[in-house]
């Protein structure tokens, strides 16, 4: 949960058709952005593979008062930036423009996400795109192997499927299968509109209403189908690689388990960003063994997905892994010590205060904290939250790393 800085205020409404509005004054001549759409890859069918990313795409090419130039220069000809990406659980349009055209953005977003009519020459054009996307990351072993990762790890289930689809399912999708997926999966109550600005927050709710608001009700009917079966597997992939590349993962908390924010501090003390994470100490500072390595935790709405990745030469793989599972196994059988927990916790609050530099990621969380949560705590009530954390908790956490739950991918 990405915390905000004290004393900003926010503001919140939701629309009659379900659709919610957040807004957090900022005094700049800049204003943000984003509309975070509660589907992604996990809610397509098999024969939709890809479909949510290609609309992602699609949207921009056309609506019925727009032309894909028309879309493009909304916002660039007054000197904004508009981007968009998508998740494994949902899709995210994202805007930094001057505060004054406001009501220009909340009209175009609004625009290209219920109006768009994706041309079929369009549809064709994104189509090679996207699949030249796919074959891209083919080049990229340490890019692609996440993918395959997923794949083992959610075996089966709609969560292991790759974002951007395969050049087969993306040839099977057309202008009826987008409409039907849209109408079906972009749920008026799985809409969060979220903004920061030095704007009247009456202003934005008049906005709000009248282009997201006065969107005809659509409350979603389906539920996503929970995964509930780890199969640990591992797997070794001939890529003809200069060196070892390597994912060791399981999968781990939820949004909304009590263990997530021990695992969220845990996991910045074992791979996290900074150089002194024990994983970089131990195989690069201490040992030499290799140059990039990394853990990552992804919760999701009812699992999560646990990674490290490293990329080692072959003498040095098979010490790399060993240590790499005595590092787990300290986390899950011995207590940080008291100074080194404080540490700990010193840092990580650190960083979430440098990341609020970032007006994007400052959106984007309080977004999608909004979403998941229904609610934003201040940076007290965070910082909180983390000092709370005992060793006990990180034991506790860490539980879920032992030996018979890991699963392996390996690129050689």
């Amino acid at each position: 949960m990405i915390p905000l800085r004290l004393m900003q205020k926010i503001n919140t409404h939701t629309s009659s058709n379900g659709t919610r509005l957040i807004h957090m004054h900022r005094n700049s001549d800049v204003a943000y952005m984003a509309v975070i759409i509660n589907t992604g890859t996990r809610d397509e069918a098999p024969k939709e593979h890809g479909i949510s990313h290609f609309i992602e795409h699609l949207i921009f090419k056309g609506t019925q008062k727009r032309k894909a130039w028309q879309i493009l220069s909304r916002l660039e000809d007054v000197g904004g930036e508009v981007d968009a990406f998508t998740t494994k659980e949902d899709t995210n349009l994202f805007a930094a423009f001057p505060a004054k055209y406001f009501e220009r953005t909340f009209d175009l977003f609004s625009d290209i996400i219920f109006n768009s009519i994706f041309p079929e020459k369009e549809i064709v054009k994104e189509r090679e795109v996207i699949i030249d996307e796919i074959n891209s990351y083919k080049d990229s072993p340490a890019e692609q192997i996440f993918d395959d990762f997923e794949e083992i790890l959610y075996d089966g289930h709609p969560l292991g499927r790759n974002i951007l689809g395969t050049e087969k399912s993306l040839k099977k999708i057309g202008l009826q299968e987008i409409k039907d997926f849209i109408a079906a999966k972009y749920n008026t109550d799985q809409i969060v509109v979220c903004c920061m600005g030095n704007v009247d927050f009456s202003k934005i709710l008049f906005w709000f209403e009248k282009y997201f608001g006065s969107i005809p009700n659509n409350p979603r009917i389906f539920t996503r189908p929970l995964f509930t079966a780890l199969k640990p597997q591992s797997v070794e992939k001939r890529k003809k690689t200069h060196q070892i590349h390597c994912v060791i993962g399981t999968t781990a908390y939820h949004y909304h388990d009590k263990r997530r924010n021990a695992f969220q501090l845990l996991n910045n003390i074992l791979g996290g960003p900074g150089m002194n994470s024990r994983l970089n100490l131990q195989l690069r500072e201490k040992n030499g063994l290799v140059y990039n390595i990394e853990s990552s935790y992804s919760p999701y709405s009812d699992t999560g997905s646990f990674a490290i990745y490293f990329g080692a030469e072959t003498d040095h793989f098979d010490k790399s892994q060993k240590l790499i599972l005595q590092e787990l196994k300290k986390l899950y059988t011995q207590k940080i010590s008291d100074p080194q927990l404080k540490k700990a916790k010193t840092q990580f609050i650190g960083q979430l205060y440098i990341s609020l530099e970032s007006p994007e990621t400052q959106l984007m969380g309080m977004g999608k904290t909004y979403l998941n949560y229904n609610q934003v705590l201040s940076m007290n009530e965070i910082r909180e939250r983390i000092e709370e954390i005992t060793a006990v908790d990180i034991i506790e956490a860490a539980s879920i790393l032992v030996p018979e739950n890991l699963s392996f991918l390996k690129y050689y």
